[in-house]
């Protein structure tokens, strides 16, 4: 059992409060976008839990054991199992939105595999016991035979949820609906270029996208981006709202232009290029050197003159 939070800071970092709930990283990320974890928001550093909140999970009954429970993620495969129906089934349940993904990831295969909450689970079997035997809904199968599959846009849509809850800035929650959307729809929203800027340097990632651009960052890039016309549609009119709200509490100001310069009247011919300065011939410049090292200031240059045959090593004495 992990030490109950101890310190006197009001607020603590993602990590240390992992270690002291003893989650690990992965559990503690998905107790943060689960809300089983609260965070606040600290300024310039960003997002941290209070001391409060952890002293009241670890005052929690069945602690940590029971927070544990609370974030299990099971698969297909274990997920048929917890509710005691077969795997078929229970794809077809989750491809009908009965059951809301809570993680995916890409495997070899560039297959989908999608993670859902236990208890989650656990709770559909006993508000819904019809579904789990006997024949599933005829108007549900039709629509799961024309190919219905609703799992990545309920994936979309619980993080999109779960980053809204974590800020109440407009221009951070408009960036929040602008994630979904393919760049396309995005341009076709926010029309300013400045506002296009900013909202892209606000926009949050629903899921890490794998580096490169191999089979698995390929089929994430699908999954994140909203395909359904109706789940766009609805994206697209959150935005909007969204951005007039963004507008009126802090509206962006277009960039200034680097350049001060007064501009040319139309039709006049542009201002030739600066000249060159004139570059000495290089024995002049030997010359002028070694002058200035031995007698000074040398005078200027008159005119061109042969170099002469005499140098300093002349009146040496010759060596017999």
């Amino acid at each position: 059992m992990p030490p109950v939070p101890d310190g006197d800071e009001e607020t603590v970092a993602f990590d240390r409060a992992a270690r002291e709930l003893g989650l690990k990283r992965g559990e503690f990320e998905l107790a943060v976008q689960l809300g089983e974890v609260r965070t606040v928001a600290v300024g310039a550093m960003g997002r941290r839990v209070a001391r409060a909140e952890l002293l009241r999970l670890a005052a929690a009954e069945g602690f940590p054991s029971a927070l544990r429970a609370r974030l299990r993620v099971v698969g297909t495969a274990e997920g048929a199992e917890l509710l005691g129906i077969s795997q078929g089934r229970f794809t077809r349940l989750a491809r009908g939105g009965f059951f809301t993904p809570v993680r995916f990831y890409v495997n070899r295969y560039r297959a989908v595999v999608w993670l859902y909450p236990a208890a989650e689970l656990g709770a559909f079997a006993g508000r819904e016991p019809a579904l789990l035997t006997g024949r599933i809904p005829a108007g549900l199968r039709t629509t799961l035979d024309e190919g219905e599959d609703q799992r990545a846009a309920r994936w979309r849509r619980r993080r999109v949820e779960q980053l809204l809850a974590r800020t109440d800035d407009p221009w951070e929650r408009a960036a929040v609906w602008c994630a979904p959307l393919a760049p396309t729809e995005l341009d076709a929203v926010v029309t300013d270029p400045a506002e296009r800027a900013y909202l892209r340097e606000l926009m949050p990632r629903l899921a890490p996208v794998p580096a490169g651009t191999g089979p698995a960052a390929e089929v994430t890039a699908v999954v994140v981006t909203a395909n359904d016309p109706a789940e766009i549609r609805r994206c697209r009119a959150a935005l909007e709202t969204c951005l007039r709200d963004a507008r009126e509490a802090r509206p962006i100001q277009p960039p200034v232009p680097r350049s001060t310069e007064v501009a040319e009247a139309p039709g006049s011919e542009p201002a030739p290029p600066p000249a060159r300065p004139r570059r000495l011939p290089l024995w002049h410049r030997l010359v002028r050197g070694r002058r200035s090292a031995t007698d000074g200031p040398t005078t200027p240059y008159r005119g061109r003159k042969s170099p002469s045959c005499t140098t300093e090593t002349s009146s040496r004495p010759a060596r017999s």
